[in-house]
This record gives C-alpha cells, sequence and structure tokens, in this order.
C-alpha cells in the first residue's frame, strides 16, 4: 500500500509581487468566480530547491539544473592546459550525453564580443557558450557531475577525446534528493528519466484580491534642485498581498525507491521539504517588498488512502468580517471543518495527522517534522 504525506498550509504575505506574469504583473487565477492571487509550483520548486534549508540538509545529495554543463567542461579543461579547439569539442561531446546540443561553433572573432556571467562570477564568450549549451534543462546528479570531473581529470592527462565507453555518465541509480522529489526528464534518454515523488499545487489566495500599483520616485543626490526639481527617475510596479493556501502531496514509497531504497536519507528529504515549504518565501521583488513569511498554520496528514486538495474549502472567498474573527482564523476555519465534512461522507483520508497552529498556539515544526517522518 502505497503511503502518503499531504500537507495543507496557510501562509500571510503582505504588499508583493512574488511571482511575476510576463508584463511584470503579480500572477493570478480565476477561482470560484473571483480573481485570486497565484504563486506557481515552479515558483515555489525553485524557491526551496535553492534554499539554504535544502542546501544544509541535503549537503551532498543535491544536483544542479542547467544547460550550461558543456561551458563548466571547456573552463576545466583550458584550465589543464588543453588547447581552445580540442577543449570545445570535447566539451560539446560531454554535454550532448545529456540532451542535444544548440549547435554551431564560435571564431575567434565571435569569441571577442559579449561576455556571459556564470554563477561562480566567471564569464565566457555568449557565442561560444551557446555552442556548448544543450537546447533543454538537464538536472545533474552529484554521481554524474563526479562522473563529468573524473572524465575530464582523464581527458587533460593523456590528451585525447573521449571514447565512446567514457560517455557513458548519465546514471539510473543515485541520491540526488532534488530530482526524487521534483523528477527529471530528458527527452533524449527517457531511460534515465525520474517521476516526481512530490506533487505541488500552485498557492493561491483564499480570498478575492486587486493588483495595486506602485508609483514611485527616486532623487539624484547630486542635484540641489535649484533648477530642476524633479525626480531623478520614476517607474511603477504592481504588487499585492494574499493569504495563500498551499497542498503539496508526496509518495513516500516512489521518494524511498528513488533514493535506491535509503530510507533516513528519505526522510531527511522530505523534512527538508517541509520546512523548506514552511519558512521560505519565493524570491521575487523582494528587495522591493521584504516579503518574507513563514505558514501560520500546517495541516499534516499520512496514510495510504488516495490523496485530496481542500481547496474546494476557498471555492467561497474567506471574508474578514464575517464573522468577526479575521480572515486566519476564518481561513483555519474553513480548512478544518471542509476537512471533517469530507472525512464524514468519504471515510478517513488519513491514518494519522499532526497539526502546527501560531494563532493559539498549538504544536510546532518541528512536531510536524517528526510527524512526516514516521
Amino acid at each position: 500500500m502505497t503511503n502518503f504525506v499531504q500537507l495543507h498550509l496557510l501562509t500571510s504575505y503582505p504588499p508583493a509581487n512574488l511571482n511575476r506574469d510576463d508584463l511584470g504583473r503579480p500572477k493570478t487565477a480565476e477561482m470560484g468566480g473571483e480573481k485570486r492571487l497565484r504563486i506557481s509550483s515552479q515558483s515555489l520548486k525553485r524557491a526551496w530547491r535553492t534554499s539554504e534549508v535544502m542546501e544544509n540538509a541535503l549537503k551532498g545529495h543535491k544536483g544542479v539544473r542547467t544547460k550550461l554543463m558543456g561551458v563548466e567542461v571547456f573552463k576545466a579543461l583550458k584550465e589543464k592546459g588543453i588547447k581552445d579547439k580540442a577543449s570545445q569539442d570535447w566539451a560539446q561531446k560531454i554535454a550532448a550525453v545529456f540532451g542535444k546540443p544548440e549547435g554551431g561553433s564560435a571564431t575567434p572573432e565571435q569569441t571577442e564580443h559579449e561576455e556571459l556571467v556564470l554563477a561562480d562570477g566567471s564569464s565566457v564568450p555568449k557565442a561560444l557558450a551557446k555552442t556548448l549549451a544543450i537546447k533543454q534543462l538537464a538536472h545533474i546528479s552529484p554521481e554524474e557531475r563526479a562522473a563529468i570531473d573524473a572524465l575530464v581529470v582523464n581527458l587533460a592527462e593523456r590528451g585525447s577525446e573521449p571514447t565512446a565507453d567514457e560517455l557513458k555518465l548519465l546514471r539510473e541509480k543515485h541520491t540526488a534528493a532534488d530530482i526524487a522529489l521534483f523528477g527529471r526528464m530528458l527527452a533524449d534518454s527517457p531511460r534515465y528519466n525520474m517521476e516526481a515523488a512530490a506533487q505541488v499545487a500552485h498557492a493561491i489566495s483564499v480570498h478575492k484580491v486587486a493588483i495595486e500599483d506602485d508609483f514611485f520616485t527616486a532623487v539624484d543626490d547630486l542635484n540641489k534642485g535649484l533648477e530642476d526639481v524633479g525626480a531623478g527617475h520614476m517607474g511603477e510596479t504592481e504588487f499585492a498581498a494574499g493569504l495563500f493556501y498551499l497542498y503539496l502531496c508526496i509518495d513516500k514509497d516512489l521518494l524511498i525507491e528513488n533514493l535506491n531504497g535509503d530510507d533516513a536519507l528519505a526522510n531527511q528529504t522530505l523534512a527538508a521539504l517541509v520546512e523548506a515549504a514552511a519558512t521560505v518565501a519565493p524570491t521575487g521583488k523582494q528587495n522591493s517588498f521584504g516579503s518574507r513569511a513563514r505558514a501560520s498554520f500546517i495541516l499534516a496528514e499520512r496514510g495510504g488512502q488516495q490523496p485530496r486538495s481542500l481547496s474546494v474549502a476557498f471555492l467561497k472567498p474567506v471574508d474578514c468580517r464575517k464573522p468577526n474573527n479575521g480572515m486566519l482564523l476564518n481561513a483555519i476555519q474553513a480548512l478544518t471543518s471542509t476537512r471533517d465534512n469530507m472525512d464524514k461522507v468519504y471515510g478517513s483520508c488519513a491514518d494519522a495527522c499532526s497539526i502546527m497552529d501560531a494563532t493559539k498556539p498549538e504544536g510546532s515544526l518541528q512536531a510536524i517534522l517528526e510527524f512526516v517522518r514516521g
């Protein structure tokens, strides 16, 4: 019987623009006939996966998601004294193991122009980076990265290109916790795909919203305003505030399977995910709004029954005035009463549950983490 862990979180964000659409506006969705704020699951997973919480908890068990591994290989070969043309050719062959290459080659003239700055602060010509990139973002496990590094050392020592056997770098078995949680899809190598153990819904506000505009100005410190008394800069940004409902479902059996039967690592991974979901905010416009927040309410459920979201609790937007308990308390009441009603008509959806409620206060994050570990 499959063992599921379900999480229901309520998190309130002050005025913010956490997750923008193509026009720079906060993302929204229609629900229950009303416009709601929305934070996409992609935005949430990115914030969690790159957070200090998961980095510290899963050190040595996190992959890297990139199109630019070929650039890293090229730099490493160059540092070991391999000439430009050979470094470029060998790096392209290694990168092609993880995805279809962008194609082409960079001429000496092209490599003298605009630079691409990498995460470590170094840079390479953009034209060269394009020739070494692959078309699809690939999630590369620590074991695969170690195999790449070892191959680079071997190539540099002997001074010849990689063989077909040496290019068998992909791994079916690895300890990448983020790949085990969120899955991997390699279009050109489906054998090495991995089904995600975690399902993450888009977070949605429990109430209707109106997107507002913030008109702002900036003053030029060196302009005394004797003649030109206007602002040095004017701009406009859009924002909204919201109390969000977030639902996660983790297939714990699949998580353990994805981690090659390592129960301890699976529990460590699950706890890191839950802590990140409760404490890590998306980074969009954080410097402008300082909108970091933590979950005020968490309902965790564990069992083998068919999972279900409780988003139906918020089809009718929560009203902060009727009764006069405030929006958060009304949202908690709507969530828990919907859970109880669903259990009455369908039977219990979980064998056990744990609650953290910061409004009382009741429970704790530590108790929730212990609960999900099982």
